[in-house]
This record gives C-alpha cells, structure tokens and sequence, in this order.
C-alpha cells in the first residue's frame, strides 16, 4: 500500500470514513478557520470545500483540503513504510527509531548488529529519487501573463492579516555546489501573496531554505531558484516537516516513509526536481537583494506575529493538474494542525 499522490490519500481516507466534502460554498476568508479550529478540537474529519469562494467574492473552480494531519491517526495513515497500515501514534514508533537511527547512528558492537543494519542502509539507498516525463503536475503549464495567483484560492486566517497567506507550500531548494543531483531541501514556509507573480518567502535563518539562500548570495548574483509544492503525497509532505539528517534528502526519507520511491519531474522554468504527482506547482526564484516587510499573521502562540522583513519569491510558472486541488491549513493557538 502506496499513497503515490494527495488525491490517493484522499480517496484512502474517504473510504476509511475520515474524509468530507462539503458542496455548499464557503469562503476564504476566515469561514475556512472558523470551521477547522472546530473539527480540530473535536478530533473531526479532513474537509475538501468543492466550491470555495475568493476574497474577491468570486467562486474558485479549485476546491481546497484543509484538516489534513489533524489528528494522530491521519498522520499515521499517510505512513505506509513496509507496506503497514498505521493508525494511532504507538504504531508510529517505529518511524521514529528509524529517524533516531539514521540521525545518530552508533557504531556496531558485533557482527551480529552490523548484519541487523545491513538491511536499513539497502532501503534507504533504494529510495533514492527517480525522474520520470510527461509528470501530471504538468498537464497544464502558465508562463508569462497567464500567471495569476488571484486564481488560486487562497485562504486569509485570522483577521486583520495583510494579505492571503499560503500556508502549505512546501518549498525546493538546492545549495550551490551541492554535487549530489538528488540533495534538495524541502521545508515548509509560508507564502504572503504580494501581487499575481509575488509572494514573500518566510524562512527563519536557521532552516534548511534560508541557509541555502545565504550561501547561493555568497556564491552567486542571480537569484535562488525555488518552488512551492502545493498538495502532494502524505510521505512527501509529512518528510518535509521532519528534522531529516543532513546526509540524507527529504525525497529520500519520503520514499522511506511511502515504502517506494518518490517520482519527480524537472521544473520547466528552474533548475530544480518536483514530486511528479503533485497538484499545482509555483516555480520561481528568490530575490537576493529585495526583502518586503511580512505579517502581522496569527501564529501558534495565539497572538501575531511582529512584521518583519524577507526576501521576495517571484513566480516564472505555474504548473498544475487539470483539476488540481489546494491544500490549505491554519496556524493558530493549540491544537491547530502544525
């Protein structure tokens, strides 16, 4: 059992009875929160709106899955490592010992525990990442003027936030000089939406996207290349959360996680690799020299963010299924998703 991509996971949880559709519209704007800090607190369902409506008023075509990973068991769900169904967090532990092991790995005492680790070390290079063409992240491709972000629906949290806030990208990036093709970096950091083509790219200096960042400005006069997944598979995504060793791509642990290898396209813009099966895809670079002021956004901590300054993403495509689907969540005071 292999979730290859967000809508297998869907119909997964669908079928499991941890999955609604809601049909009636609801907007955007704060409704989408209000009926999340609801079902999180209440252990409910994953919702996928079918008809969203804009902050401009205006329908969207692209519905929007929010309460993914709110609860344990969803979490559990979206790891199917060894062709395992898991369901509560005790099933788990076994993610977790091979994490711990791949992050502070002790020396053999024996032949006997060298031959024991013999078949981790196998799996996790047979996890390495492979291409493949024709990716469905790209059966429709926008460039140019036809790159509009007002088009996606995205969703504004709490009130008095400046702008629509993407809040489940899940960032690509690749240090200069970094001589293995697969060792890009996933991360999760939140996109403010400026304008059609812009958003602000939020990444704290010690995560794995702003060291990159600041490196390629040491190294480079040309922007950072980036790209922001928006709705993959649950081993993808779930990979990109965890604290993966620095030996290791978060491809690599997430076809660790999904028991097979994770199928990636090249971007038609950037120089950079994406989950083949992914719903919509914002290729673009990182500006080195132009930082816009961010937030105030509402935060875990139950209060605002202060404002401060990072660096502009500016879009160069778009790329997307047919029918993509918008992944969407909330931060907030716990429990909330993140």
């Amino acid at each position: 059992m292999t979730y290859r991509s967000l809508r297998d996971f869907i119909a997964g949880l669908e079928s499991a009875g941890e999955l609604v559709r809601v049909r009636e519209p609801v907007s955007t704007v704060l409704e989408m929160t209000e009926i999340q800090t609801r079902l999180i607190a209440q252990g409910g369902p994953a919702v996928l709106f079918e008809k969203p409506v804009k902050a401009d008023g205006t329908p969207s075509d692209i519905p929007v899955l929010v309460n993914l990973f709110g609860t344990v068991k969803r979490v559990a769900m979206g790891v199917t490592m060894g062709g395992v169904a898991r369901s509560d967090a005790k099933s788990l532990r076994e993610v977790g010992e091979v994490l711990a092991t791949l992050r502070q790995p002790e020396p053999p005492r024996s032949f006997g525990e060298a031959m024991d680790l013999l078949p981790l070390a196998k799996t996790v290079m047979a996890m390495r990442p492979k291409t493949v063409s024709a990716p469905a992240c790209q059966q429709v491709v926008l460039r140019g003027q036809d790159i509009d972000l007002s088009k996606l629906p995205v969703q504004t949290c709490w009130p008095g936030e400046p702008a629509p806030l993407i809040t489940w990208p899940l960032i690509v990036t690749k240090g200069p000089g970094d001589a293995r093709e697969d060792n890009f970096n996933l991360g999760i950091y939140r996109l403010q939406v400026l304008n059609e083509n812009q958003t602000i790219m939020r990444w704290l200096k010690h995560r794995g996207g702003a060291q990159h960042h600041a490196r390629w400005a040491k190294e480079k006069s040309a922007p950072l290349p980036a790209a922001a997944v928006l709705g993959a598979d649950p081993g993808t995504i779930l990979a990109a959360v965890t604290p993966v060793p620095d030996t290791l791509s978060e491809y690599q642990f997430a076809g660790l996680l999904r028991g097979q290898r994770v199928e990636l396209a090249d971007c038609v813009s950037q120089p950079l690799k994406v989950p083949a099966e992914a719903e919509i895809v914002l290729e673009g670079e990182v500006s080195l020299t132009d930082y816009r002021d961010e937030g105030p956004y509402g935060d875990h901590t139950g209060y605002y963010n202060s404002v401060e300054r990072f660096p502009v993403f500016t879009i160069t495509a778009i790329t997307m299924r047919r029918d993509p689907i918008y992944l969407s969540t909330f931060t907030g005071r716990p429990p909330d998703e993140p």
